[in-house]
């Protein structure tokens, strides 16, 4: 991006992507608000017109990913429809895809320290995402009679955790090896524990 576009507004958005460019290469503690500046071809006293400090704008970071999370979980979960078992596969395999995708956003998300209340924006877009999954959970679980129904807050959660241990172990080139694809551990993962739960039949 050319100077002449921080003229019309593009300035901020600049700035998150030299941030991103930046936590890939170095991590979220790696760098400082200067490099982000010159990353971005502006001087330190442009950012600071817009962001107080390096932790700002990896929350801002942070944000944006979490609003591009919900909406891929959500399409994800839309997609596989109508079978339940299938929906929820597909909400892992975008939870791969995303962090395969859009690493520096997720290491924003998940692995910079920033806490998710930092923002009244930040902690709507981490719970926007949170609350696709938890929906997909209740709607899986609505046949169960409600006394026997586990809370859909916490299995949503286990295959929250599932999805993140894959993708820590598996999908992020740490080092880790798998004699299977991480999509195919996580999916049969995931069918495991749902049939564990009797929240899908054992023949679907």
């Amino acid at each position: 991006m050319t100077k002449r576009g921080y003229h019309h507004g593009n300035l901020k958005q600049a700035l998150i992507e030299a941030a991103l460019s930046l936590i890939e290469e170095k991590g979220p503690t790696g760098f400082t608000l200067s490099e982000a500046a010159k990353t971005a071809g502006v001087t330190p006293a442009a950012v600071y017109r817009h962001y107080h400090g390096r932790d700002d704008l990896i929350a801002e970071a942070a944000r944006q990913g979490f609003e591009m999370f919900a909406d891929l979980m959500q399409h994800a979960y839309d997609k596989g429809q109508p079978s339940a078992l299938a929906a929820f596969e597909a909400t892992g395999r975008a939870y791969l895809a995303f962090a395969r995708k859009h690493p520096g956003h997720y290491i924003a998300m998940f692995e910079s320290g920033i806490s998710l209340n930092r923002t009244p924006e930040l902690a709507m877009a981490a719970n926007r995402a949170k609350s696709v999954l938890e929906q997909a959970a209740a709607d899986l679980s609505q046949h169960i009679p409600p006394e026997k129904r586990p809370p859909a807050s916490m299995f949503s959660a286990h295959i929250w955790a599932m999805s993140h241990g894959v993708v820590e172990l598996y999908a992020r080139n740490t080092g880790a090896s798998s004699p299977f694809p991480p999509e195919d551990l996580l999916e049969t993962g995931i069918g495991i524990y749902l049939r564990g739960l009797g929240l899908v039949p054992p023949d679907e």
